[in-house]
């Protein structure tokens, strides 16, 4: 019994070293599902840092860059602000999220950056790329060409937006680069990268950057998603004269992103910019990229063990109600009552005040200026399409059955030793035919309508008939008609409309 007890002790050593090696294992494998940098905007200090060079896919970041490019353009003059650029069908056929603008509609470069700055509308990124370079490649081109200048080592663009593309990647490192380089080569546009919200005719929409507004000193930037990225932002805050730029790929959540980016900002401040409180880990361009694929986390972010689809529209509210116990009523005083026990116990989430607006709403519009084009909603526009096309889809005789109702009433049973009727006429004595001759009244509706000199001379070659004859309603039945092996066409257009409207009706 003892020495099982002693050589129970003696493989303790080994199963603890085993557990802890697991244990480390699986914290870096957590890690690296994350990617984080704290830098000064003025001398590129790195603050903090944590798998800050690991390859990232950027998402919605990439718009980023999309501005910067186009701002550069109008800097050096190639377009203005004012420049009109066009809606191609390449641009209105991007993937949500877009302003959903119709093909061959106008915008100006000034209205396109304020919806990609903050709807994050890939519509528009794709239609400034195009007003830009005049395609998406020459655009990459430019993006490139203007990260390799900057020292942006491990980011390479293929499109403006920022949609799911293997080869398009960058590094938080690369992310803070940029930032840097656009506060300080482009302070005449920080307009653009602080816009609380946008209007457009009666739709309201908020920037995404949920710092904005809520955590003190927040001025921009911008923040991005798709499933294998998880939750990225770039953001600058600035609090007496000092700046900071933060980066975060790869978070779990909206609400996370918010807080951890603001953890990481308050920390910053905190230090007051003495050198000697933190570590030393050189600028942001002394940082050594690391040799790797980046993560995708989509089976994390969006695959089935989530609770609840994830969106780019998460916020701090959202991860409110989504920490609550199943079955719990987010509405209900017990919801209350356990969010403020979890606001209070977390005080990470307590450095994001309430929402206020950083800037008044900004009105955008189509065409060269306010009212020069009437605002129609995209949703109204995309509703007034289908219809149309449900309307050029709908079957031809629909419309035939108010000409035959018209008809019907005028036409007399024919004897019953009259001939079958010709098309398009009624049966009629001699004096009746002769009149009906002249003044082109018995024809009916097919198409096309013939004059009633052309119909009868076309009668008159079917059926010639010798002067002085008797009209056909007095003639022995021939032997051969033609007509009477084709129903009458004006029939049929009666009897299927009945069938034929609800169903179109009910598209």
């Amino acid at each position: 019994m003892i020495f099982g007890h002693s050589a129970s002790f003696r493989a303790l050593p080994l199963a603890l070293a085993l557990a802890v090696g697991s244990f480390a294992a699986l914290s870096a494998d957590r890690a690296a599902a994350q990617s984080m940098l704290l830098i000064e905007a003025d001398s590129g200090r790195v603050l903090h840092a944590e798998n800050a060079t690991h390859p990232w896919y950027p998402a919605s970041v990439t718009k980023v860059m999309t501005a910067y490019v186009t701002l550069k353009a109008v800097k050096a003059g190639r377009i203005s602000l004012d420049t009109l650029i066009t809606v191609s069908p390449n641009a209105a056929a991007q993937a949500p999220t877009k302003m959903g603008f119709k093909i061959g509609s106008q915008i100006t470069v000034d209205n396109a950056l304020k919806t990609i700055m903050v709807k994050s509308a890939n519509d528009m990124s794709v239609a400034l790329a195009e007003g830009v370079s005049g395609s998406i490649a020459a655009f990459a081109e430019e993006m490139n060409a203007a990260a390799k200048r900057l020292g942006m080592t491990q980011t390479t663009y293929v499109n403006p937006n920022g949609l799911p593309a293997d080869e398009q990647i960058t590094s938080a490192r690369d992310q803070a680069i940029l930032a840097r380089a656009i506060y300080n080569e482009l302070p005449e546009y920080d307009r653009y990268w602080n816009i609380s919200a946008i209007k457009y005719g009666k739709r309201i929409m908020r920037n995404y950057n949920t710092l904005l507004g809520r955590y003190p000193g927040t001025d921009g930037l911008k923040t991005g998603f798709i499933c294998a990225s998880g939750f990225n932002i770039v953001v600058s805050a600035k609090r007496n004269g000092r700046r900071l730029i933060a980066v975060m790929l790869g978070a779990p959540s909206g609400g996370a992103r918010a807080v951890k980016v603001a953890q990481m900002l308050e920390r910053g401040f905190a230090s007051g910019g003495f050198s000697w409180l933190t570590p030393s880990a050189g600028t942001v361009e002394s940082l050594k990229a690391i040799d790797a694929q980046p993560p995708n986390l989509r089976e994390e972010i969006c695959g089935k063990k989530r609770k609840r689809p994830a969106r780019e529209s998460e916020d701090v509210e959202d991860e409110v109600e989504a920490s609550l116990p199943p079955g719990i009523d987010p509405n209900s005083p017990q919801a209350v009552m356990l969010s403020s026990l979890r606001v209070a116990n977390n005080k990470p989430s307590a450095l994001l005040g309430e929402y206020t607006p950083t800037s008044p709403t900004v009105e955008i519009f189509l065409g060269a200026s306010k009212g020069s084009v009437p605002v129609e909603e995209p949703a109204v526009a995309a509703k007034k399409s289908r219809k149309k096309k449900d309307v050029a889809a709908a079957p031809a005789p629909a419309a035939a059955p108010a000409a035959a109702s018209s008809t019907a009433p005028q036409r007399a049973p024919a004897p019953a030793s009259a001939a079958p009727a010709i098309r398009g006429t009624q049966p009629t004595g001699p004096a009746q035919g002769a009149a009906a001759a002249r003044s082109g009244t018995a024809t009916a509706t097919p198409a096309p309508v013939a004059k009633p000199a052309q119909r009868a001379a076309t009668n008159s070659k079917a059926f010639p008939t010798p002067v002085g004859t008797a009209p056909a309603s007095q003639q022995a039945p021939a032997k051969k008609k033609p007509a009477a092996k084709k129903p009458d066409p004006t029939a049929e257009a009666t009897a299927k409309p009945a069938a034929q409207k609800p169903a179109a009706s009910a598209r």
